[in-house]
């Protein structure tokens, strides 16, 4: 029978097959070429080159399915139908198709095969080092050892956030043997133990640290210590974001959690993007054209305001709600009582519309001759979310879209150990966490969290009045209410507002496990049709994941959408 995993990268996968004592092979799927991988210096530059092949499955082209997982979570609203964008953001919420042909398939797939084939390839070499394959000194064989099994746990680990279920593919598998799908859990697991390997191997391989430079393009020097802390900071997001459900979401190990994201990055993680040869982010880029292809919906950003008219849009039936003007004393968005006011505070032409230029806020009220008028009503609003115009543009020395760009912050990894001291009962660590953006203002005029009031350390964090940011809604319609928030809704606020596309599918991961989702929102994406199809499934059992009573799509939850 076909198997996806023979099929996904066939030929990097074949080139190292490679016997321990004879590094010699030929592509047995194209036996008239040149053997591809003679030396082991061979192996360790296919190995040094997938972290890049990682990257570009997660970020670099718009053919995957953040696009809609971005408007399915309310991080992004677009009217245009580009990569299923509008074909998504309907409420009530479609299905994710996944029947034969669907005009999704592209992007259903690109995670789905890249990231397997990652795992192949870092398997498959790992495999050899069992087998006695060396590198020519013990320190390089173990620094090979820890990156390998580093990108096994990010590729698998996103396999299981993304998908229902994927293939696990382990050191010393056979393709058959990898062939089997285990559900996203399992899956999860496996991802776990890798970073685990990863972490343990890295300090025998010490010597050899830190890795070149274009293993892992970053301002950071991967050092054996801030590989550690990478590797610990994936660890603490994967673990807390493949839960599918509430119930899910508090079994999770949050004492590991906080162990991971305590000791995981010191300060935000970078890639050194190239708009030519990667790494890249598409859908940032993408988002950063404004316009057609990005505002934000009220749903989420308008729990900072205070002028009332969040409360008066959630009041609104749904199909007859567009966008309202915010006040909030959140310095991420734009100040002032009336639209030109806040235009005047931050116009991102004046402000970062240059390289390597920081911009004042992290949400811009948008020239009002750029208002998008498409589209459906309560998806509209006057706000954009503008961070990383500068790099979009203008990069770091005026090259668009080259240059540093973060894919991990502190904040969400003080945010994730916040969650795990709320889930313990430890409101006043939770507390401390929250407070470190919530009340960090301007810094050298540039926001760097909300200058908010801090939260106390009990449940319902000390807020109150008619300035109280966040609000809470509840229900839709007249009877809806909105009320302040407590501590937990300022933890959640915190961490939207700060991981606003800053990694792959953020806010969806986070919201399905809080129970955040509007009604029928699906919670994954099923396996590729025709990775279904070659596994022998009948067509009847090559389904669509969310809609209706599936149990892959969200229930009414904390908001009441």
């Amino acid at each position: 029978m076909m198997r996806i995993l023979i099929r996904l990268g066939a030929v990097a996968a074949s080139a190292i097959a490679l016997g321990a004592c004879n590094l010699e092979v030929q592509n047995p799927n194209s036996p008239e070429t040149k053997r591809v991988l003679a030396t082991p210096t061979d192996v360790e530059s296919l190995l040094a080159n997938y972290y890049l092949r990682w990257h570009s499955g997660m970020y670099g082209s718009l053919t995957n399915v953040w696009g809609m997982a971005s408007v399915q979570s309310f991080e992004n609203y677009s009217s245009l139908n580009n990569n299923q964008l509008n074909a998504r953001a309907g409420i009530p919420r479609p299905a994710n198709d996944n029947s034969p042909g669907n005009s999704a398939a592209g992007e259903n797939l690109r995670v789905y095969s890249v990231e397997n084939e990652v795992a192949r390839v870092a398997s498959s070499i790992l495999t050899q080092f069992d087998q006695g394959l060396t590198l020519g000194a013990p320190a390089r064989d173990f620094r090979a050892r820890a990156f390998g099994e580093f990108l096994r746990g990010i590729a698998l680990g996103y396999l299981a956030m993304t998908y229902d279920s994927s293939a696990v593919i382990a050191p010393g598998m056979s393709n058959e043997d990898a062939g089997q799908l285990s559900g996203y859990a399992e899956v999860m697991d496996s991802a776990l133990a890798a970073l685990t390997r990863s972490i343990a191997y890295a300090p025998q391989g010490a010597a050899a640290f830190p890795l070149p430079a274009n293993w892992i393009p970053s301002s950071t020097s991967m050092t054996l210590t801030e590989f550690v802390k990478l590797a610990r900071g994936y660890k603490a997001r994967l673990r807390a974001n493949v839960a599918r459900t509430p119930a899910e979401r508090a079994a999770v190990n949050w004492t590991e959690v906080i162990a991971d994201a305590t000791n995981g990055i010191s300060a935000d993680h970078d890639n050194i993007t190239n708009a030519v040869n990667g790494p890249f982010n598409s859908w940032v880029s993408q988002f950063h054209s404004y316009g057609l292809w990005h505002q934000m919906t009220p749903f989420v950003i308008g729990m900072a305001d205070v002028s009332g008219g969040y409360d008066a849009w959630i009041k609104t039936p749904l199909n007859s709600r567009n966008g309202f003007h915010m006040e909030t004393p959140d310095l991420r968005f734009p100040q002032g009582s009336t639209r030109a006011d806040q235009q005047a505070d931050f116009a991102v032409a004046s402000n970062c519309n240059a390289a390597a230029t920081p911009c004042k806020r992290y949400f811009r009220n948008r020239p009002s001759g750029e208002d998008q008028l498409a589209g459906l009503g309560w998806g509209l609003s006057e706000y954009d979310f503008v961070k990383f115009h500068s790099w979009r543009n203008f990069g770091d020395a005026g090259t668009a879209r080259t240059g540093k760009l973060v894919f991990m912050t502190k904040a969400e990894m003080d945010l994730l150990a916040a969650e795990g001291y709320y889930r313990k009962a430890d409101y006043t660590n939770a507390a401390a966490l929250i407070n470190v953006t919530r009340q960090r203002g301007m810094v050298g005029g540039v926001a760097k969290g909300g200058g908010l009031p801090a939260v106390t350390a009990t449940v319902d964090g000390g807020l109150s009045g008619a300035n109280c940011v966040p609000k809470k809604p509840s229900g839709e319609g007249p009877s809806a209410t909105v009320v302040c928030g407590d501590l937990w809704e300022a933890l959640k606020y915190e961490k939207r507002i700060e991981t606003v596309q800053t990694h792959f599918a953020a806010w969806l991961f986070d919201m399905r496990g809080w129970g955040d989702l509007a009604v029928n929102t699906p919670l994954d994406w099923a396996p590729p049709f025709d990775d279904l199809l070659a596994r022998g499934r009948a067509f009847a059992a090559v389904y669509s994941t969310g809609g209706g009573s599936n149990i892959h799509s969200a229930v009414k939850g904390t908001y009441g959408w």
